[in-house]
Parts: structure tokens; sequence; C-alpha cells
């Protein structure tokens, strides 16, 4: 009777700690948007896209010190809705991505900051200068996605840099050197087989 009720009581530990295992989640590309905007002269703030992310993230709800992210955006995936302009961007005068065609962020520590709030730092790497960043993020979602009937999470974050800090410094300081970023993701961990390949 003792070694039963053991087995029940460990049966019942193993299975709460298995729920509580972090999740490693799929950026969905679809469905994720990172932002820049910036101060033009002082007379407009013009934003640019940046589609075509990849990456992924740990989440781990019980232990958000145990969560990271790792992503990558192409430079291709560039979109302010003027075609002219994206060129310039993606030239020498500014990203020139010719040479560093991605931009990637890889984090190095999350802190829980509150309810629903994260603090996530981590190496910025732009124009192929890496420097220290923190994210602010608000966790929208987690739990089943209906349609891909599989977990997933959802996060909008932001976070000021400066250009010039990334050898990004034309125009500047009559084109800000201070870019806003505001980041909204969706992730999904993958299909069974497609962890597999």
């Amino acid at each position: 009777m003792k070694r039963t009720l053991l087995a029940t009581v460990l049966a019942f530990a193993f299975a709460g700690a298995a729920a509580a295992a972090p999740l490693t989640y799929k950026i969905d590309a679809n469905h994720t948007d990172v932002v820049a905007s910036w101060s033009h002269f002082g007379f407009s703030n013009p934003i640019a896209h940046f589609g075509q992310v990849d990456g992924s993230i740990t989440y781990d709800p019980a232990k958000p010190s145990s969560s990271s992210v790792e992503v990558t955006i192409p430079l291709a995936g560039l979109n302010s809705h003027v075609a002219a302009f994206d060129e310039h961007l993606r030239s020498e005068d500014f990203f020139d991505a010719a040479k560093y065609p991605t931009i990637t962020f890889k984090s190095t520590q999350v802190e829980a900051a509150g309810d629903k709030k994260l603090k996530v730092s981590g190496d910025l790497t732009v124009h192929g200068v890496t420097k220290p960043v923190v994210l602010d993020v608000t966790i929208n979602k987690v739990g089943e996605q209906p349609l891909a009937k599989r977990a997933a999470a959802g996060f909008d974050a932001s976070t000021t840099i400066k250009r010039s800090d990334f050898g990004i410094a034309k125009y500047v300081p009559n084109v800000s050197d201070e870019v806003t970023i505001h980041i909204t993701t969706e992730a999904i961990v993958p299909k069974p087989d497609a962890a597999k390949q």
C-alpha cells in the first residue's frame, strides 16, 4: 500500500515537472513584425518594417531565467513601402546589406519584470557590430493556437538604440541617432516531424 502511494505521489510530481518544463517555439514569420521608427529633421517620423524573421523562443513561465531568444532578421525583408527608399536603406549609406545581409539578436538574460512583463537582455548585431540591448517585453498570450492546434506564445517588445553605436551614422543628428524598435511576434511549437528534419 505504501509503495503504491509513493508511486502515485512520484507520478504526480513528475507529471507536474513535465507540465512546467520550458517549451521551445519557432517564430511564425507571417505573424511577426519588427518596426523601426526615427525622426527625419523633426518634420516626420518615418517607419520601416523588417519581415521574414526567423528564430526560436524558449519560454519557461515557472522560471523566466531559463528562457531564451535567438533571432535572425534578413535585410531582404526590409520594407518601408517605398522601393527607392528601401534600396537606400540597404545601401552603404546605412545597412550595407550586400556586406551585412542579416541582423541578429541572441539573449543573454531573461528576467521577470512584473505581471506579464519580462526584461530580455541580449546581444544585437547590426552592420557587423555587436552591442548589448535590453528589450521590454509584454507576454500577450501563452496557450494552444486554435488553427495550428499546437502550443503557441505571443509577445510584444520594445527598445531604443543609437544607430551610430552600430556604425550607421549618416545624417546624424538631423536624421535622429535614436531609433525606436517595436516588435510583435507569435511563435508555435514545431510539428514533431518538422523537429526531426
